[in-house]
């Protein structure tokens, strides 16, 4: 038997061969009239910072792109900005920059979000960069456009974590939230499932099947290390959770007999049991706050959601429609819970109001699992078939977005969407 991973592990070991590619199949309401104007002096860059700003605004379902072709020169400040001529063609909003280059191949990008309406600026800001930062540097733009739009943190800088399976081999990639820049940060002949981000970002928990059996391992995502076994009990040690202070894991065990969820120091020490159920309780996840746990439970005779203090106690029902509910995420802002629930023998992805108890389903299935909320809570990722194959879908939070995102010839599962960069 193996003892470690070392013959499987990769530390961010370059872009990977297949890029996830994103299929938009539903847009938004009420979406805002933007146009983005070529940045002069882009072609200096390996990408066109122009095209990636569109095309993260236009992914959101929150912004519809209008053409901007014809104009000359093309502006970089507002004084240059003919409104009249954008308010005729029906904008609402502009972005116009240039780039220039710096001693010891660096640039500086200059970029003014412009309000055509009011004819007058928004924002403007500079960015210093190398060109290996070209698409970050873009995403952030775009975060600061969305942000400065719609009043919500954009997430377009921000990463993903998902399983890829071709043939034998199982991958655990990370990439941008838009597919691009995939790297392969484990690869091994058993499967992996359930990756979940740090709080920080800085670390990601998962399960490997890597000595026949599910084992948690913690992996660092910027120290070039090798993962740790955080629990590798007899039985199944599944399903982590981190608590919101990057503390703690929750987890799922067997050890004592039927499925428990047990807490633990983020290191795997101080192991305690916090359910006490006697049938199988598994999938935690925390509140925002970190006062309470959701998770999956049959204690009622069917799979249910459930919820109770984060350091045990009294469990309490959540859902009540239907007879199997499971994989509760809760919103970062602690307002919805999504969940998967049977209906028909087709597993959609559900949301539910916390206040009120209002449930929506946002997707048809027929075979959907493993949301994970993105961290301004607009979009949800998850799993999906879709011809046999797995790939992975996104959901606006009101159902009115609809993504697809698929590698060819592979099987795509397991997504995490990760935190807000903290810079």
């Amino acid at each position: 038997m193996r003892s470690t991973l070392a013959a499987f592990l990769l530390f961010l070991c370059g872009a990977a061969h297949a890029q996830l590619t994103i299929e938009i199949t539903g847009g938004g309401a009420n979406q805002i009239p933007i146009a983005v104007l070529p940045f002069v002096g882009e072609s200096a860059l390996p990408e066109s910072i122009t095209a990636i700003v569109e095309q993260d605004l236009s992914r959101s379902g929150r912004f519809r792109s209008l053409f901007v072709g014809g104009v000359s020169p093309l502006p970089t400040e507002m004084s240059q900005v003919n409104f009249a001529d954008w308010r005729s063609r029906l904008a609402d909003a502009m972005v116009i920059g240039e780039t220039l280059r710096l001693p010891g191949n660096r640039f500086e990008v200059r970029f003014r979000l412009l309000d055509v309406v009011k004819q007058s600026q928004i924002v403007g800001i500079a960015f210093t960069l190398t060109a290996a930062q070209t698409r970050l540097t873009a995403h952030k733009m775009a975060d600061f456009i969305y942000e400065k739009l719609t009043g919500e943190r954009g997430v377009f800088s921000t990463r993903i974590a998902y399983v890829v399976k071709q043939g034998s081999r199982f991958e655990l990639r990370v990439a941008d939230a838009d597919g691009h820049g995939a790297q392969a940060i484990l690869i091994s002949p058993e499967p992996i499932v359930s990756p979940v981000w740090s709080p920080d970002g800085t670390r990601m928990a998962y399960v490997s099947f890597q000595n026949k059996k599910p084992i948690l391992f913690v992996q660092s995502l910027t120290a070039r290390q090798q993962p740790a076994p955080v629990a590798n009990y007899k039985g199944s040690n599944s399903a982590p959770a981190w608590s919101p202070d990057g503390r703690h894991l929750a987890a799922v065990l067997t050890k004592d007999g039927s499925s428990q969820i047990y807490l633990m120091n983020a290191d795997g020490s101080g192991l305690r049991r916090i359910s006490f159920s006697g049938v199988i309780d598994t999938e935690p996840f925390f509140t925002p706050n970190g006062q309470s746990i959701y998770f999956t439970s049959d204690r009622g005779g069917s799979p249910q959601i459930y919820r109770m203090p984060s350091g045990g106690g009294e469990a309490m029902r959540v859902t009540f429609e239907g007879d199997y509910n499971v994989s509760p995420r809760v919103s970062p802002d602690g307002r919805y819970l999504a969940y998967i629930s049977r209906i028909s023998g087709r597993f959609h992805l559900m949301i539910m109001d916390l206040e009120t108890r209002q449930v929506q389903a946002l997707t048809e299935g027929p075979s959907d699992e493993s949301p994970s909320f993105a961290p301004n809570g607009r979009m949800i990722l998850y799993a999906t078939d879709v011809g046999s194959r797995g790939m992975l879908a996104a959901v606006s939070s009101d159902g009115r977005v609809q993504q697809r995102l698929s590698i060819q010839a592979a099987d795509v599962r397991e997504p995490s969407w990760g935190p807000f960069l903290s810079n």
